[in-house]
């Protein structure tokens, strides 16, 4: 069992209909028709929405999201319609807050993998593949692979995990010329997002994007786009494969976890401890170091 460790009750606003709450953010439906997505301070770690909220968190996603919007236009439209708080919101819903048009979602984690970590690492150890793809033998922890690939994910509850699944599943669930334009896509956002990275001295080790098609069947880019919840970034600088990584990501937090500091034991049923302030904050840095040397601007 994992989810919550208490669901938050949605904030209700005059002219909105509360939709859903996902683990980072809240989705509200206005007089229009447009989605409102707020981005919380809520953070995520093994499939627990944890008791501790990081400062700023919901903000900085947001900002950075918007940021890499403008910069990925040219390859894929985005959802964004409107950064305006809607009327009656609270206060603080101002920089966290997304006017978006509502899309037919595909229900498909585009994962674009360009270093071998996490679940892709544990499966090649295991086979040496990652989602069925055959890869070269002799490569760690953090090794950069010949070229970035497609490992596409089946969307899960929360609570759940997702699962990993074969190009032909996708293939198979969305139709063969939906899977081919969300693998093409995927690849060239995450190949220029890479690139941008890297001239500011960071890795984009792999990232996840979600898609949906709008009323005239375009594909469009949803949700967040390369931040740290839905990417690793690893200071490049420090890059040695081997080895687990120096994160920007939330990393940080899934460590203390799993450390005997917590007390926590990841394999039971119980809900993991509130975080300490030391984490809170290290984490709350990280989210801010990122942003700014991918954007280049102070984090006010």
């Amino acid at each position: 069992m994992s989810g919550f460790v208490e669901k938050p009750e949605p904030q209700q606003v005059p002219g909105l209909v509360h939709l859903h709450t996902g683990k980072v953010r809240d989705l509200y439906r206005n007089e229009a028709g447009d989605l409102v997505m707020v981005a919380s301070d809520r953070i995520s770690a093994y499939d627990w929405v944890l008791p501790t909220e990081i400062p700023d968190k919901g903000r900085l996603l947001t900002q950075l999201s918007l940021w890499w919007f403008e910069r990925l236009t040219e390859l894929v439209p985005n959802h964004v319609i409107s950064t305006d708080v809607p009327s009656g919101a609270p206060a603080d819903w101002a920089g966290r807050t997304l006017i978006c048009e509502p899309l037919r979602m595909i229900p498909v984690e585009c994962v674009a993998r360009g270093y071998l970590t996490g679940s892709g690492l544990t499966e090649y150890n295991e086979s040496r593949t990652v989602c069925g793809l055959a890869l070269p033998e002799g490569l760690a922890d953090g090794s950069e692979l010949p070229g970035p690939i497609f490992t596409p994910a089946t969307k899960a509850a929360v609570g759940e995990h997702d699962e990993n699944v074969s190009y032909e599943e996708v293939a198979r669930q969305a139709g063969t010329e939906t899977a081919a334009l969300l693998r093409r896509t995927t690849l060239d956002v995450y190949s220029l997002a890479r690139d941008l990275a890297r001239v500011r001295g960071i890795i984009l080790a792999d990232t996840k994007f979600e898609f949906g098609f709008d009323v005239d069947d375009r594909l469009v880019l949803a949700d967040e786009v390369l931040t740290p919840d839905s990417s690793r970034f690893w200071p490049a600088d420090s890059w040695e494969p081997g080895h687990p990584q120096p994160s920007y990501d939330k990393q940080y937090v899934r460590d203390w976890l799993t450390s005997p500091a917590s007390g926590w034991d990841r394999a039971s049923e119980q809900p993991p401890p509130p975080l300490p302030p030391e984490v809170v904050e290290a984490t709350r840095a990280r989210y801010v170091e990122v942003y700014e040397l991918l954007t280049g601007s102070t984090w006010q």
